[in-house]
């Protein structure tokens, strides 16, 4: 996920198909490693090669072989059994809201299935964070809401620019919502975004440009006014918006219809 103290006016810039990688030894074997289990070039319930193999194909001491697994580990990838080897869990035990996990699918190349996953995520959390941001925003926050909104406005001419003030906006409704928990989770968000407008984005098309700062602007009307359903309804508008746009590009791909908007 973008380091804490990445400055806003670079968020944009911030490349999450390479965020995972690492000039460290073991951030290096956790990475080939965790790519190829999500990748799915190590199967699920399968037995990873020994560790003299990896040895040999990484270059590394055995501490930070062992120290890379471990991580892989804490993740819910791999379980090392003794006499049996580390074998690749389900992907029910992964834990998909790491930040590593979560760009190493989008650095993959994210599947129409997770893209409905991420797309159904977003419906469950973010209309309730508007919901709660309507109800407990300050006159800051809201704001900083109107400002993103028209910093979205006149980024009609760079994607980069739109997608940052996107971002802003949507970690801002987090923070509004006085909720941890909401701004906890806006690494899911974030490469849910990002995802989107690498396949779709609304720039350059004015119209679609338009459409999407309006809906943007209708989420902090209503918490404005306090309008906690009004909020939420917008909220759910603006992430249809964004789906429609993306599964009229992967439409051909998905396995059955996705409840966005519904």
């Amino acid at each position: 996920m973008p380091p804490p103290d990445l400055p806003e006016n670079q968020l944009a810039n911030y490349d999450f198909r390479t965020a995972g990688h690492s000039h460290t030894h073991h951030g290096h074997v956790m990475r080939d490693l965790g790519l190829k289990i999500v990748s799915g070039f190590y199967a699920e319930d399968s037995i990873l090669p020994g560790d003299a193999e990896f040895l040999q194909q990484f270059r590394v001491s055995r501490t930070v072989l062992r120290e890379a697994l471990k991580t892989l580990a804490a993740k819910g990838l791999i379980q090392p059994r003794a006499k049996i080897g580390t074998r690749v869990l389900k992907r029910q035990h992964w834990n998909l809201f790491d930040p590593d996990i979560l760009i190493w699918h989008f650095e993959a190349g994210a599947s129409p299935e997770f893209l409905s996953s991420l797309l159904e995520m977003r419906l469950a959390l973010e209309p309730e964070a508007a919901g709660l941001a309507a109800f407990r925003r300050s006159d800051q926050q809201l704001e900083s809401l109107y400002d993103c909104v028209g910093r979205m406005d006149g980024a009609g001419r760079s994607a980069s620019d739109f997608v940052n003030s996107d971002l802003q906006f949507h970690i801002a409704i987090a923070d509004a919502s006085g909720n941890p928990f909401m701004r906890s989770i806006s690494t899911l968000i974030e490469v849910a975004l990002v995802t989107t407008f690498t396949i779709s984005s609304p720039i350059p098309n004015p119209e679609r440009h338009g459409q999407s700062v309006a809906r943007h602007k209708a989420i902090v009307d209503a918490i404005n006014v306090r309008d906690v359903q009004a909020a939420k309804a917008a909220m759910r508008a603006v992430i249809a918006d964004g789906a429609e746009r993306v599964l009229a590009t992967t439409a051909s791909m998905l396995p059955g219809p996705c409840p966005v908007g519904q």
